[in-house]
């Protein structure tokens, strides 16, 4: 309610003003100061019919008119209930906002509170009936002209997709933006890092265990900072966005819009075989990342057997024959899903192949020529994890370097004007992860120097394999298997069938072994 003074009717005047982007708000003038100025001179122009404007400012600085979703305008409309304001003036009605549902809900709120409102550029008041049919009219234009420029951006952005062209977003680790064009360039050392993380996947063969190895080594997600110098990213993988990654179709050179895959005009930095091995498994195992679901009757080599001619994996199934006789088997999944006859491997029943795995265990504790071509695959592997390594080692002492440079340059600024502490402290904190993450990668690689032992002692700990398995539970000797065999590769159509030990494995088990029969 206007209050009275000296017989005048004061009018109580509010000036809300709004700038869609933080551009330019640092300077000494910007354009909120203008749209103030605005209202107040017309205030000013007004002050013989006992219009005063309000001390308070009401200013949204970067936010948008489509939404009510803003600060300084809940503020105002706080006022507004309150009984505090008689009339809201902006420079333009669109100030307000852009949307005409929102704008009509406001305008609802304002006449029930008895309040008016000024456009100052656009001559008109909500006191008359043709004021506000006005308003309605600009209102709509201000909604169409919003709508038009969201059409124009998304098929702006159709149109540089199917050009294979990046077209913005959020920087992925393996690539950075270039600095010059919307053009995506390959980053050396994430790019490693990213094809490593493929394997793991492949390793591991479940999201959740991956997670944990990548929280192991310290590896995080892309960090990046924005056109107003925040930093983002850099965070812990988890479940999902690991998902994310390895669903990536930029990694093998592609861009999506949509529905819609096209060639993209940056390099590739996965396989496209290697991609599509982890599509397959991430599709089979699910995005709940490969659970383990229960083994109910014990298959030894659940998620291990694949079947060579068809590429894919092996499931284990039963059936049931006169009442109560289980039979298991390992059936191949393309069999199962297309038909019997595109398979030559098909089935195979699960005791004689666990058998046959089995006795390749014992057998490279008895057998010297075995033992020695199996010793020669583990060191061949534990080397190419080692030149891994030491390629991470490599990366990681550059990033060393650099960040100690310049927090040396950064030193030298916080001690003549007592700037860039955030940024000193931040530099920190990155030397402080990457000598983290180098210890570790030392550690390993002294781990894996020390896994290349002699044959006769992995030969003698292996020969206790027998007595100590028979007194091992079911789910006790799955994960012995699990902890020795990366997988078993069944060929139906030559009759062969081929296993492959986990680098790490055989040292390991060779060593519980020997503290079992001790």
């Amino acid at each position: 309610m206007a209050e009275k003074r000296n017989d005048v009717c004061a009018i109580r005047c509010a000036v809300y003003t709004r700038k869609s982007t933080e551009e330019g708000l640092d300077q000494d003038f910007n354009s909120l100061d203008a749209q103030r100025l605005a209202g107040e001179n017309y205030i000013a122009s007004q002050c013989g019919e006992g219009w005063e404007c309000r001390p308070d400012h009401y200013d949204d600085g970067g936010y948008t008119g489509g939404n009510i979703d803003r600060p300084a305008f809940k503020r105002l409309m706080a006022d507004v209930e309150d009984g505090k304001i008689d009339c809201i003036l902006v420079y333009k009605v669109d100030r307000l906002s852009r949307s005409l549902l929102d704008f009509t809900r406001i305008m609802e709120k304002m006449e029930k509170h008895g309040v008016s409102f000024v456009s100052v550029t656009q001559q008109f008041n909500t006191t008359t009936s043709m004021g506000r049919l006005t308003l309605n009219i600009l209102l709509s234009f201000a909604q169409f002209e919003r709508e038009i420029i969201s059409e124009r951006t998304r098929d702006k952005i159709a149109a540089t997709r199917r050009q294979g062209k990046w077209s913005g977003g959020i920087p992925i680790l393996g690539y950075d933006v270039d600095p010059r064009g919307r053009r995506l360039l390959v980053n050396e050392d994430e790019a490693v890092r990213v094809r490593a993380i493929f394997e793991l996947y492949l390793e591991r063969q479940a999201l959740i265990e991956t997670v944990k190895e990548l929280d192991t080594r310290g590896w995080v997600s892309k960090k990046w900072i924005t056109r107003k110098g925040k930093e983002r990213g850099g965070k812990p993988f988890n479940k999902n966005n690991l998902y994310r990654l390895l669903t990536n179709l930029l990694y093998i050179g592609k861009i999506t819009y949509k529905d819609e895959v096209h060639e993209g005009e940056h390099a590739a930095i996965v396989d496209a075989e290697v991609f599509r091995r982890v599509q397959r498994l991430l599709k089979r195992n699910g995005t709940s990342g490969g659970r383990h679901v229960r083994n109910r009757f014990g298959a030894l080599l659940k998620g291990l057997i694949h079947c060579v001619p068809c590429q894919c994996a092996m499931t284990p199934t039963h059936t049931t024959k006169n009442g109560n006789k289980r039979y298991r088997y390992y059936v191949c999944l393309n069999a199962q899903k297309r038909g019997w006859h595109n398979c030559p491997s098909k089935s195979i029943p699960a005791p004689e192949i666990e058998n046959f795995v089995l006795e390749q265990i014992r057998r490279i504790g008895k057998d010297s020529g075995l033992l020695a071509e199996t010793l020669k695959q583990i060191r061949t592997r534990g080397q190419k994890r080692i030149r891994e390594l030491q390629t991470e080692k490599l990366g990681l002492e550059r990033d060393l370097k650099r960040h100690n440079s310049k927090l040396r340059e950064l030193a030298g600024r916080l001690a003549t004007n007592g700037s860039a502490t955030d940024q000193v402290a931040d530099l920190q904190d990155r030397i402080r992860a990457a000598e983290q993450r180098t210890t570790q990668v030392r550690e390993e690689l002294i781990a894996l120097s020390r896994e290349l032992v002699d044959e006769k002692e992995i030969a003698q700990a292996l020969s206790l394999f027998d007595p100590v398995w028979e007194t091992l539970s079911p789910r006790e000797q799955v994960r012995i298997v699990r902890l020795l065999i990366e997988r078993v590769d069944y060929d139906g159509e030559k009759g062969t069938v081929s296993v492959t030990f986990h680098p790490s494995g055989i040292k390991t088990l060779a060593d519980e072994l020997k503290e079992a029969g001790e």
